[in-house]
Formats: structure tokens, sequence, C-alpha cells
């Protein structure tokens, strides 16, 4: 038995995870602006309680746990979050703090985007294909690239930062500190914000968003089309670097994404978008926001 942690964007997930990538419980729970006054504290607390409770609930001994995983947003190296910008995070030495609790656990780190794809390549959309790229699209946009099977890696920072492409000229300042970035336009925090805005409304849930992109498309059409648009040149600039065979769409994105893949797919191949003129097969991940828990305990 292994121990998945995901700290997204937004939220806080534990989960008790078996030898074949199922969650036998989890717990969840979303981040208050409240509590990214005291976040380091508020991460540490909320991860042994719902460990605590996993454990009681499932009737399992610590003893049997091999391995704690941990899926973080922004940079991570060493055992530490060295910057995660939407939790505002810099230098949180949470593997050290988590060894003080379980000492005698190997615990380990990354970046959530790559646990995502991790998890999506060994048990999901991605297991039949060995050139192939994850892109998580959530509070903030991340992901991963395998080439012949492995997950690409470089030596200093974990890298790969799909979201962080610019991809307009002194365009919309991303939390990054950059200004035109992919997250800044193709992340679904950006398109509920705007759907939000046009309903004259707070926020918009995912479920609500599902709705309207179904039974509404109308009244957000130009919002949508802009962001397919946005999107796409993101996916037509992977594409033509990498030539995958596929490309899985995760994070948020995957729970209204059936809605959309074919605009999506139809817009690169008619404006020619891609160097070679072809389109992988794109679709939407099969494990959605559960994939950073289970691909924690993976890297």
């Amino acid at each position: 038995m292994r121990i998945g942690i995901d700290l997204g964007g937004s939220h806080i997930a534990v989960g008790l995870i078996d030898e074949k990538g199922t969650i036998i419980l989890k717990k969840e729970k979303s981040f208050e602006e409240e509590d990214k006054k005291n976040i380091e504290k508020i991460i540490e607390e909320r991860v042994v309680s719902n460990i605590t409770e996993i454990l009681e609930e499932t009737k399992t001994n610590i003893k049997d746990i091999e391995k704690i995983g941990i899926s973080a947003p922004g940079t991570c190296k060493d055992g530490k979050i060295v910057k995660a910008k939407n939790l505002g995070l810099e230098n949180f030495k949470i593997v050290d703090i988590l060894s003080k609790h379980y000492k005698d656990k190997k615990i380990s780190l990354a970046n959530d985007g790559k646990c995502a794809a991790m998890c999506e390549k060994q048990y999901g959309s991605l297991k039949q294909y060995d050139d192939c790229i994850f892109l998580c699209l959530g509070t903030g946009v991340g992901g991963a690239v395998f080439l012949d099977g492995k997950l690409l890696k470089s030596k200093k920072y974990p890298g790969f930062e799909l979201g962080h492409v610019v991809i307009r000229v002194d365009g919309k300042k991303c939390s990054c500190g950059n200004s035109g970035c992919i997250e800044s336009y193709c992340s679904m925090k950006v398109l509920k914000e705007k759907i939000a805005k046009r309903k004259k409304v707070k926020e918009i849930s995912g479920k609500e968003l599902d709705r309207i992109l179904l039974e509404d498309m109308e009244s957000v059409k130009d919002i949508v089309d802009e962001y397919i648009k946005d999107l796409c040149i993101a996916l037509a600039n992977y594409i033509n670097i990498f030539e995958p065979e596929a490309i899985s769409l995760g994070g948020s994105f995957a729970y209204c994404g059936e809605l959309l893949l074919d605009k999506i797919t139809n817009e690169i191949r008619e404006n020619k978008m891609t160097f070679n003129h072809t389109v992988p097969k794109i679709f939407v991940a099969e494990h959605k926001n559960d994939a950073g828990i289970i691909g924690a305990v993976l890297i």
C-alpha cells in the first residue's frame, strides 16, 4: 500500500493506493482564502490528519505503507517546493516536514503535471503510446512529455513547463511573473473566470460549466472559441516540437473536455496549424483529478 498526496492549486487531496494504482479511500478539501495566510502549517496539519483518518477507516497499519508520494504545483527539487506561485509557496521543505511524522518511510516529491502524466502513462489514456504529451489544464497549466516511452527529464530543474511558453507578446501578466504565457489563456481557471463575468456571478463550478456548455453554449460561444483558439496554438507548438502520437488533456478540463474535443481537433486540422499537417489523437485523461494522487507514488 502507498499514500499519494496532491497539492493542487485550489485543494489538497490524500489517498490510499493499492499496487494496481486504485484509490482505496480519498480525503479531499479545498483551500480557503484564509488558509493561504498560513499555508505551510495548513498543509502539514491537513496531510497528517487525513493520513491518520484514512489509516483508521481502512484499518491499515502505517507499517504496511511502502511509500508516500507528493504531487505539487510549480518547481519541485531536492524534497522542497522551490516555487509554487498559485499556492504562495517558496522553498517549502515539505519532505523534511513530513519525515518528522513518518521517520521510517520513503517520501518523494514531484511536479503535479509530471505525476499526473505518469498515472495516465501507466494506468490510463497514454498507456498504448510511446511518444505522447500530457497537458494538465486546471488552476494553472502543467504537463510532461514522453519520447520512446520515457518521461523526458532535465538535470537542473524538472523543466518542460508547457504552461509557461509565451504565445502572445505583451500579453496578460502570468503568475510566474512573465507575460503572455499559455497558462494566462488556457487554464480552466481563466475560462471559468471569463464565463462567470459574462454571467455576472462570482464564480462558476465545474458542474455549472458543463451545464452551460451543453445547454447555453450560444451565450458564451465567443469566449469558448477564443479559449479553443489559444489552446490550439499551444497544442500546435507542442506537436511541431515533439511530434507525439497522442495528447491527453487532464486536470479539471477532463470533466468537460469531451464537449470540446471535436472543436479542438477541427481547429488544428482545418487551419493547418502543424508543420506536417497532421493531428495526433487528442483525448481527455481517464483519471481526471485523481491522476496526481496516483502518479505521486510512481515517481
